[in-house]
């Protein structure tokens, strides 16, 4: 889907499988594509599974000098593949989680797990689509899989378990900006709401506080895209997972926009910016040129009036699309409204 929204941007696209590269070090050094040296990039975005998280570490490595722009630094596979690394960078930035343990040995995890309350979630370190999350709902079936694990000489982390009714929330996150977002809901006796694992997207709008939270999730993550899945509770919503190689075709059946677009339309924004930049030219102002006629076909011109109907959501008022286009408004700032009778003034705030 992205691939195939990039030729729209870029004159050159190409989509490379993974299991056809191969890096190499030492004197040959370097990343080798069907026993080719890698051709040279503007951009460079890198997917895969979590099993090839040394092979999608050491490509961005050997890349991240010589590619202007990749939306995926090299730590990210590090960091956003291992589900104890993701949490420990969340608890940097203050990231609400769910409460986490981390046991040093099963006979030690044993002796506490007596204490917390069921049930809880046991999860393996690496897994996507809801593989190696497993949940216990007293303390038998706690020890019963520790005593597994401890013969697989597996390494775990425990969580509690937030009660949401079999439900979730998966926001895609691009930059900035929040471009979808959908409630899983997981199927009858299955309390993982992954699509994969047989859960059901549904529409949702998202409150304010969930965006902030997933954009700050992608922020301590330092990653541009992200998928962040959260769980919505009365006490406060919490992150429990990233990932940084989202599935695009569960949520595309709920969301209005086109996912793939978006997600190559920022990408070739930002490789314009760095372009620019290392060109040493107004990286900004380029872009300004370059977005100019396209905007002039989507959208009015800039302080030109235009006749609209504007929508109301009970006492709330709904604007059109263009506006925020327009405008540039974005929900991480603060504006200054003022309101009249049959007028609206909205601007930034100082």
């Amino acid at each position: 889907m992205v691939g195939d929204a990039l030729k729209k941007y870029f004159e050159t696209v190409d989509m490379i499988d993974l299991m056809e590269i191969d890096v190499r070090l030492g004197e040959e050094n370097g990343i080798f594509y069907q026993n080719k040296p890698f051709g040279e990039y503007d951009c460079v975005y890198v997917k895969g599974s979590f099993r090839y998280a040394h092979l999608l570490q050491s490509i961005t490595s050997l890349l991240e000098d010589k590619v202007p722009y990749m939306p995926l630094p090299t730590e990210a596979f590090t960091t956003v593949h291992n589900k104890l690394f993701t949490h420990l960078a969340l608890q940097k930035h203050n990231i609400p989680m769910p409460k986490t343990w981390l046991f040093p040995s099963g006979e030690l995890a044993k002796r506490l797990l007596k204490k917390v309350r069921y049930p809880i979630v046991m999860k393996l370190p690496e897994g996507t689509q809801g593989k190696g999350v497993m949940f216990a709902d007293s303390y038998n079936s706690a020890s019963s899989l520790l005593d597994a694990l401890g013969a697989l000489n597996q390494p775990f982390i425990v969580q509690e378990y937030v009660e949401t009714e079999g439900c979730d929330i998966r926001v895609l996150v691009v930059g900035e900006r929040v471009v979808g977002a959908m409630r899983r809901r997981a199927q009858k006796e299955e309390k993982r709401s992954n699509i994969h694992a047989g859960g059901v997207g549904e529409k949702i709008e998202l409150k304010r506080e969930m965006v902030n939270l997933a954009l700050d999730t992608a922020k301590a993550l330092n990653v541009d895209i992200c998928g962040v899945d959260i769980l919505e509770h009365p006490l406060g919503s919490k992150v429990i997972e990233a990932n940084i190689s989202p599935g695009l075709q569960g949520l595309s059946k709920v969301v209005s926009v086109d996912l793939g677009d978006e997600i190559a339309r920022f990408l070739y924004e930002q490789t314009v910016i760095a372009l620019a930049r290392r060109k040493d030219e107004n990286a900004a102002e380029l872009l300004l040129q370059i977005e100019e006629e396209k905007k002039k076909k989507e959208v009015p011109e800039e302080g030109k009036p235009v006749i609209s109907k504007i929508n109301f959501r009970g006492e709330r008022i709904l604007l059109p699309e263009f506006v925020t286009k327009v405008s540039g408004f974005t929900d991480r700032r603060e504006y200054v409204i003022v309101a009249r009778k049959g007028k609206v003034e909205i601007g930034e705030g100082k």
